[in-house]
């Protein structure tokens, strides 16, 4: 019969096969055992670092509870609504306007923008902050109005975006232009003072229009200021006409 093969021993460690629990060795730690969920106390002679008589006793009647005073004008008060309450009610979320649209907001100043921005921003925060208390709450209204008055909202913050931007182009346009004229940028120079471009186009158009007339008012306007005083003193004045 062939011989059957015979596989070599493993050289990796094992242990024997057994269904008895291993023990395991203890931490010799004092405090094993003392649980606040199974009511396990202390030990005997075991103390701690807090006495019993140094934890304050809570007051359970409402009428010696201390009145806090709170500022009516609070800057929290800004992220509630108006009657400062968790959860506003869908009418009140629902009584808003429309958007801010860009053509407004371009004859607004810088200051007004970012208060604008701000406010915007303070009122996305409350609508979130109810939102969550909804869900948390599972009040299941004002969900619409809520979602509604903040997409006004975004619409304004976007607006505000676009004036912006507008306003940036336009300041990196005459940086250019003043740049390309050799200005002095640094703040220390002279003033500049912009020329009148409408007088300049329209004297532009009239040597495109009429070249020749133009040259010959030039000629004639010379040779009135070539014209002395004194000649001029010599010519005859004109009579006053006169009356029957």
């Amino acid at each position: 019969m062939p011989r059957l093969y015979t596989p070599k021993p493993s050289k990796v460690p094992s242990s024997p096969f057994s269904t008895t629990a291993q023990r395991l060795k203890r931490d010799k730690s004092r405090n094993r055992g003392v649980s606040a969920i199974h009511a396990t106390g202390l030990r005997r002679r075991q103390t701690l670092h807090v006495k019993k008589e140094d934890l304050p006793t809570p007051v359970l009647d409402t009428a010696k509870h201390s009145k806090i005073q709170v500022d009516p004008n609070h800057g929290l008060w800004q992220f509630f609504n108006n009657k400062r309450s968790a959860i506003n009610t869908p009418d009140d979320d629902h009584a808003h306007g429309r958007a801010w649209t860009v053509e407004e907001l371009r004859h607004k100043s810088w200051e007004d923008l970012h208060r604008l921005w701000w406010v915007c921003a303070k009122e996305r925060n409350r609508l979130a902050t109810e939102a969550y208390e909804r869900r948390r709450l599972n009040a299941g209204y004002g969900e619409y109005e809520s979602q509604h008055r903040e997409r006004e909202i975004k619409l304004t913050q976007r607006a505000i975006k676009h004036a912006l931007t507008e306003r940036w182009y336009a300041w990196d346009a005459a940086r250019q232009v003043a740049v390309e004229e050799g200005l002095d940028l640094s703040g220390n120079g002279p003033v500049w003072t912009p020329q009148n471009f409408e007088e300049d186009d329209a004297e532009l158009e009239e040597d495109i229009e009429d070249p020749e007339g133009r040259q010959n008012n030039t000629v004639e306007e010379e040779r009135l200021k070539a014209v002395s005083p004194e000649a001029d003193s010599t010519q005859p004045r004109p009579q006053p006409a006169a009356t029957g």
